[in-house]
């Protein structure tokens, strides 16, 4: 059992203590959402930001939740490794084997939860209105973001989810890891098969740095829809490069941001918040990312 404070033993200051641990994390908007969130339910809440190499992710997390933190969300490159610092795993973090979510439990001990997956399914299905049941899907890339997602998307009953990836090592063992679940395969990005693509979706970390994914333009087609899970002001890298090779429409990752929020928010305050005006504040042209 790792150390920290019971719920109960905490005060008012300590119990409303939150932060997102990564590296980068300059970029973030949760301090906006939660904070957002914290007004619409009428909770008050502090949250902050903490940069943290993957070397010192652990001591800089276990700092932060020993000190009176009541909750931390972790985000790229630290979600797999945030699993070891759980005392106990959510269905879903433990089917998808990585933590983007930690909260005390009401015994005094870390829960550890993954809410991307269902974050990434109610932007794609009731925000943007896709149907997923018997459709073929992409996903680009085999790190933590991916393994977030690929047990919801399954659930959707598609046709198909091919996961590809530079290093077709990972890809492969993901494919392995959730072959029970549903129809999936893997490849590296050279050997993606024939397309094109109902869904495509960017889980890489390409546009966080301005690049593009080594997408092969069969993958993109007239009815193709391109989802990256990164966000930006304007549209990102692989976006611009889906509508250019005739993507029905694309989108950036500001829903999955806003729904896996609020199901952190949930896990830690009881109540799962709107999201649809948090969502509209964030896609505003004056808004930077």
């Amino acid at each position: 059992m790792h150390e920290g404070n019971p719920v109960g033993l905490r005060s008012r200051l300590e119990t409303d203590r939150y932060a997102l641990i990564g590296h980068p994390v300059s970029h973030s908007w949760s301090p906006f959402i939660h904070g957002m969130f914290a007004k619409q339910t009428g909770r008050e809440l502090q949250y902050r930001l903490i940069d943290a190499a993957p070397a010192e992710f652990e001591r800089a997390a276990r700092e932060f939740l020993g000190g009176g933190g009541r909750g931390l969300n972790i985000t790229v490159p630290h979600k797999p490794q945030a699993v070891a610092l759980a005392d106990e795993l959510s269905p879903r973090a433990r089917r998808a084997g990585a933590v983007n979510t930690l909260a005390w439990s009401t015994s005094g001990g870390l829960l550890g939860d993954n809410t991307d997956g269902a974050g990434l399914l109610v932007d794609l299905t009731d925000n943007i209105g896709l149907a997923l049941a018997g459709r073929r899907i992409l996903l680009l890339g085999a790190g933590g973001a991916s393994r977030g997602v690929i047990g919801p998307l399954l659930d959707a009953k598609p046709a198909s989810l091919h996961i590809a990836n530079r290093t077709v090592a990972k890809a492969a063992e993901l494919a392995e890891f959730f072959a029970a679940d549903g129809p999936v395969s893997a490849s590296d990005f050279a050997a993606v098969p024939d397309g094109p693509y109902d869904l495509v979706i960017n889980a890489t970390s390409a546009s966080l740095s301005g690049d593009l994914p080594p997408l092969p333009a069969h993958c993109i087609g007239p009815l193709t829809v391109a989802y990256d899970m990164a966000y930006a002001k304007e549209q990102t890298p692989f976006e611009r490069q889906a509508a250019a090779l005739g993507a029905a429409a694309t989108h950036g990752g500001w829903g999955m941001l806003v729904e896996q929020a609020a199901e952190a928010y949930r896990l830690w305050r009881g109540i799962r918040p709107a999201t649809a005006l948090v969502l509209s504040l964030l896609k505003q042209p004056s808004r930077t990312a």
